[in-house]
């Protein structure tokens, strides 16, 4: 089959007062400063994954009316499924707008699914971590261990085999991925099953907090020249972003805006999270709030740049294909709504 991304190729109550106070919060940079709500709020479909902390923007965008001052009235839809089957509700029209990890969703969109990157929310989200006992304490200590992930194409195992291979180490030859359900992460660690895990939080969070002292940082996504990257982002079904433009400009004007707030106000932003999240204390999401990176959220040139970057980085283990070339990718899947 022909990769279209090759250099030659063609393709390229409380809830109103939340929302009176949201109003009065930073709403990011004159670049992605509302130019005109629209007439009437377009109402619309936005995926997301409800356990995921790290999207509390999408929780306040909803609750402080970020989206509706923006001319969107939105339906979160709570997606746990693949990232292919989210790629293709959007491509199909079963869902107008989502937000992921581009960890996830780099390589389907090579695939060619017919849905644009519109703009972003944070960084950080994946880290990996060892058991100190076993002496997986460092990168280079991995070297013949073995990593556990919850999926073999989780972000954690694209990520952090980008990170190994940077250090010397071949992510496929010298260190070995095993994957378990996330709740057993753990207990494959205490039978000596994995030395390390590659994961997001809170499970990882929930983890160590349970055993001290057991598990020690190795990296994130967040370690060295990824500390000024972008993790989550905002995509939107192509159709939708060519035919209404301004529609998808206030979808990913509204997380970025949202995002800002989370930053500025992690403790408002963890108790508006909690109720999807009963099993972590809001003393512990806002911790959690506290190591992301949710100022830093860039759109149009900056945003293509980074997709760039990562393109750049997953072919160099395997995860796009040798023939995609990355420019060309990050022109294509990314849509420029914003500016």
């Amino acid at each position: 089959m022909t990769n279209p991304f090759t250099r030659n190729g063609a393709g390229l109550t409380r809830r109103h007062l939340l929302r009176a106070a949201g109003a009065t919060a930073v709403v990011g940079p004159v670049a992605v400063a509302a130019t005109g709500a629209l007439a009437q709020p377009r109402k619309l479909t936005f995926a997301w994954n409800a356990n995921a902390f790290c999207l509390s923007p999408v929780v306040a965008a909803q609750e402080l009316g970020y989206f509706e001052r923006n001319g969107v009235a939105v339906d979160l839809i709570n997606y746990t499924g693949s990232t292919d089957q989210l790629l293709e509700s959007l491509a199909t029209g079963k869902a107008d707008a989502a937000v992921g990890m581009i960890h996830r969703w780099l390589k389907p969109l090579e695939a060619g699914f017919d849905v644009k990157l519109i703009g972003s929310s944070h960084g950080g989200c994946v880290r990996l971590i060892g058991a100190k006992s076993t002496g997986a304490t460092t990168l280079q200590a991995l070297k013949g261990k073995t990593i556990g992930v919850p999926d073999l194409a989780a972000p954690g195992k694209n990520f952090f085999s980008i990170l190994l291979a940077k250090n010397g180490i071949d992510p496929d030859k010298d260190v070995t991925w095993r994957q378990y359900p996330a709740d057993l992460l753990g207990v494959a660690v205490d039978k000596g099953e994995i030395q390390a895990i590659a994961d997001g939080d809170p499970n990882l969070y929930l983890l160590e907090k349970r055993k001290p002292g057991v598990y020690t940082e190795i990296a994130t996504n967040l370690t060295g020249e990824y500390k000024d990257k972008v993790c989550c982002i905002v995509g939107a079904r192509g159709e939708l972003v060519r035919k209404e433009r301004p529609v998808a400009a206030g979808v990913a004007r509204a997380i970025v805006q949202a995002s800002d707030y989370v930053a500025d106000n992690p403790n408002e932003s963890a108790k508006l999270f909690a109720k999807y999240s009963p099993k972590v204390p809001v003393e512990d999401l806002r911790a959690l709030l506290g190591t992301l990176t949710h100022k830093h959220h860039p759109v149009g040139g900056d945003l293509l740049k980074e997709i760039e970057f990562y393109a750049r980085d997953f072919r160099s283990v395997g995860v796009l294909k040798q023939s995609t070339d990355p420019a060309r990718l990050a022109r294509h899947v990314y849509a420029h709504v914003l500016g």
